[in-house]
């Protein structure tokens, strides 16, 4: 059995009250990660294309304030 298949049956065996546990748990884990991705990718300027794009078309009036 994969570990993958370990820990899908681990959760599969949770009480409704762990489950709700684990899921709050694992959507901050998985933010937390996203974050430092995103931070990652603007240090390394990644996203200043997409950045100058936007703005360009935001000053060209293709665009709006959220």
């Amino acid at each position: 059995m994969s570990k993958i298949e370990q820990i899908e049956k681990e959760i599969q065996a949770l009480t409704p009250e762990e489950l709700s546990v684990f899921r709050k748990w694992f959507l901050e884990f998985d933010a937390a990660i996203w974050d430092r991705q995103i931070e990652e990718d603007v240090r390394t300027g990644k996203l200043d294309t997409l950045a100058e794009k936007a703005l360009k078309d935001f000053k060209s009036g293709r665009g709006s304030e959220l």
